[in-house]
């Protein structure tokens, strides 16, 4: 178990920005509060729909580390992570309008941005992903990428602005076991030291997150320096860059010399998702025709009366009719599996937005 946790994070301007004149478009923040420790980095979209980017990735880390400061158990133990997505998503919205409304501004997309951050309290990690950015696990045996970038093919990215942006929203629950410190970073970084075409995160992030094992003063002032140095100062054109960490003191670092430097690519496929997705279309079609049909069919229907009941549910019946229409309709209405009706329906509703999913 380690024995304290130590936090930080960089944000500096890129050469593209410094020389275009515009303001810096990243943020990062980390906190530790209540017992939990949170790195959180952002990432404002680039281009001229995007006018106040920037005040959209700052608000965005602010905003969900507070959150997660103060409601983490809560995060934590629920199970309906698709809430949860939905529930981050929507604080955030709430934040914005503010915004919004403060500068006038006329969309929520001017305020775009990606999104990513680690939480830890006790041995529990909660870790978000949304856009491109990578987080990455150093654990003693070596590093791996824990959340990878999200990237269409033609390089769009997704932001937290978007309709269907809790969809996309990577929740991760797990454990601190094994490992040694949590890196994230926005691609102004993680086009340097990352490797997607192999999975592969390159040594120095290692490195680079053990500049943080003497505290937090040191580590974002060595940090400050290795990404000016190294990352911005090595082009003309160099990306906004952002780099956090969350170190856990007591626990045992890789060694640097064993960790491998290059890999092979990952294979290639020209099967993608939507293509499987779609391959179900036609069956989901029938599924939803079968499960809205059964959902009208009502209660079974009922066994044969005994001479008995037939004479009991005559006189039952006459008085029925002695009674006012409004009264006989709200009686046969009780009579319905009003339950299983409903539910029915609601099958069939949910498969009809996956059809409608995969046809779009």
């Amino acid at each position: 178990m380690y024995s304290g946790i130590t936090v930080g994070t960089v944000t500096i301007i890129g050469n593209k920005h410094i020389n275009r004149q515009v303001p810096c478009e990243d943020a990062s923040f980390a906190i530790q509060k209540n017992g939990v420790s949170v790195v959180c980095i952002a990432d404002g979209a680039g281009g001229k729909k995007y006018t106040h980017a920037r005040f959209g990735s700052d608000c965005a880390v602010k905003t969900i580390s507070e959150i997660l400061v103060e409601h983490f158990d809560a995060l934590y133990s629920e199970n309906r992570e698709a809430a949860v997505r939905s529930y981050l998503m929507a604080k955030i919205r709430i934040a914005f309008a503010d915004i919004i409304a403060e500068k006038e501004l006329d969309s929520l997309d001017q305020l775009s941005c990606t999104l990513l951050f680690v939480a830890v309290k006790d041995r529990r990690m909660i870790i978000g992903h949304l856009g491109d950015g990578l987080i990455v696990r150093i654990s003693p045996s070596g590093l791996s990428p824990f959340s990878m970038p999200q990237n269409e093919k033609d390089g769009t990215t997704f932001f937290i602005t978007a309709g269907h942006s809790a969809d996309y929203l990577r929740f991760i629950k797990t454990t601190v076991d094994d490992c040694h410190a949590i890196a994230l970073m926005t691609d102004g970084v993680q086009d340097n030291v990352y490797d997607e075409d192999a999975g592969l995160v390159k040594p120095v992030v290692a490195k680079m997150a053990e500049t943080f094992s003497e505290g937090r003063e040191k580590g974002e002032a060595e940090i400050k320096e290795i990404l000016e140095k190294y990352i911005v100062g090595s082009s003309n054109v160099s990306d906004d860059s952002s780099f956090g960490v969350l170190l856990f003191q007591g626990t045992n670092a890789p060694d640097s010399s064993s960790l491998e430097s290059s890999a092979e690519k990952f294979g290639s496929s020209d099967e993608n998702f939507m293509t499987v997705a779609k391959s179900i279309k036609e069956d989901l079609i029938k599924a939803s025709e079968i499960i809205s049909s059964a959902a009208t069919k009502g209660e079974e229907q009922p066994e044969p009366e005994t001479e008995t009941e037939k004479k009991e549910n005559t006189e039952e019946q006459e008085k029925t009719e002695a009674q006012p229409e409004t009264e006989t309709v709200q009686e046969n209405t009780k009579k319905l599996n009003v339950p299983a009706l409903v539910l029915g329906i609601v099958c069939a509703i949910e498969l009809a937005v996956i059809i409608v999913q995969l046809i779009f």
